[in-house]
């Protein structure tokens, strides 16, 4: 039952995480919604209105299968059009920005709703044309269905509006970054805000010789059904530790956790059924991929081919305000039980490995450029102001600027611009 229970958690996850579940639902709405009124139509909805309010029922046939035609084929070339325009911004983003945010701008609510809505009401229209029988008279046309039908395309109408305003401005790159620091930030709080002070921790210290077992799957490790691993450890007694951090790659056969006793054949593979694999990433899964995506962006803006400084400082800003949340949470990550005995410990990545390949990815393509290595500079000096929960946090933060200063005494060969920076690092080192 536990299995069951875990398999069916996960597959939520995937099929809410789709592109196509909200269009898809939506959709559904809409054929709902069709049936429903081609069932009052039958109950003699129009023939009532008819004789209370004849100015709402459409009472020809002929005129009302023209509308609906119409209609139909007008949302049709609506979405071939906002879609088409999808396509060519996508390719777009990717091309200037980072194909790494494809699948954000994809997964866009709004967008999919609007994708939805224009199939329900095509959906809809459909089915209130093949209710239209040429014979019938004024009474048993489907008039108020079809009266219904007219005010749904006109809010597609507004729906498309909303839909070109919306596309313009989530391709612009200031808000492009804006969701994926909000997505990251909302992340790590939800994180810290999860974290205790468990008891029974020591046991995970000395873990090396504890049992470990594999995975059969290959692809992004994206759920793991934590409520399923603390029934296993108590249904087991025993305890479990994870060997890879969420959201890393995991080939096949490849060593994902360990549990501190042997375990049966029944028992392993109800183990690797808490785990969720997939062939995307997802921030708000992994906020590490934010760290990545911002990364990437500003990377690519100093690109010689793009030579956009002012985004890559943007996105500096960013990850800086980032990483200051990020040193108010800690490197080890446990899951208790409802006493708060920890029965899972969690991989996760700590302060230091974030920081120096965020850093060292910026220094590689900005260690001849003045200005980004003096802003580089200036984040970890605000950084090492910052409230840190581990003394260890501060470390980092000189090692990575000792690391600036080594690369722009080699590339930059300005005397002054070198004073300026050195000044800086001297004034993070002194903090």
């Amino acid at each position: 039952m536990n299995k069951l229970y875990t398999k069916l958690e996960l597959l939520y996850s995937r099929i809410t995480g789709n592109v196509a579940f909200y269009p898809s639902l939506i959709a559904f709405m809409g054929l709902a919604l069709g049936f429903l009124m081609s069932y009052a139509e039958q109950q003699g909805i129009s023939k009532y209105l008819i004789d209370t309010i004849p100015a709402l029922v459409i009472n020809d046939a002929d005129t009302a299968r023209t509308l609906l035609s119409t209609f139909i084929g007008g949302i049709f070339s609506l979405m071939v059009f906002s879609f088409s325009m999808v396509m060519l911004i996508l390719n777009q983003a990717s091309s200037n920005y980072s194909p790494r945010i494809l699948p954000g701008l994809i997964a866009n609510k709004r967008h999919q709703v609007v994708l939805g809505f224009y199939i329900a009401v095509i959906i809809y229209c459909i089915i209130i044309l093949l209710s239209i029988e040429p014979e019938q008279s004024k009474t048993q046309l489907p008039g108020f269905a079809v009266l219904i039908g007219i005010v749904l395309s006109i809010h597609v109408l507004a729906a498309f509006i909303y839909f070109i305003h919306s596309i313009s401005q989530a391709i612009q790159i200031n808000n492009i970054i804006d969701r994926i620091y909000k997505v990251s930030r909302d992340r790590i709080q939800q994180l810290i805000d999860t974290e205790s002070d468990p008891k029974g921790v020591d046991v995970f210290k000395d873990n090396d010789s504890w049992q470990s077992y594999t995975t059969k799957f290959s692809g992004h490790l994206n759920d793991i059904a934590l409520d399923s691993l603390v029934d296993f450890c108590n249904e087991h007694s025993c305890k479990v530790s994870l060997l890879v951090p969420k959201g890393s790659f995991v080939l096949d056969s490849t060593k994902i956790v360990s549990v501190n006793k042997d375990l049966d054949e029944e028992a392993i593979e109800a183990l690797r059924s808490c785990f969720g694999f997939s062939r995307s990433e997802i921030v708000k899964n992994n906020y590490i991929l934010g760290f990545k995506q911002l990364t990437e962006i500003a990377v690519k803006a100093m690109s010689p081919g793009i030579n956009d400084p002012g985004t890559a400082i943007t996105c500096l800003d960013y990850l800086t305000e980032l990483f200051v949340l990020r040193m108010q949470k800690r490197d080890n990550s446990f899951v208790t039980d409802k006493d708060g005995n920890a029965l899972v410990s969690l991989r996760t990545i700590n302060f230091e490995e974030v920081l120096y390949f965020i850093f060292a990815s910026l220094r590689q393509y900005c260690k001849a450029d003045f200005i980004m290595l003096h802003k580089m500079l200036q984040s970890l000096r605000y950084l090492s102001t910052s409230n840190a929960l581990k003394d260890e946090y501060t470390e980092a933060i000189i090692n990575q600027v000792q690391l600036i200063i080594d690369d722009a005494s080699q590339f930059i060969k300005n005397e002054s611009d070198l004073a300026i920076l050195n000044k800086v690092a001297s004034e993070v080192q002194a903090s």
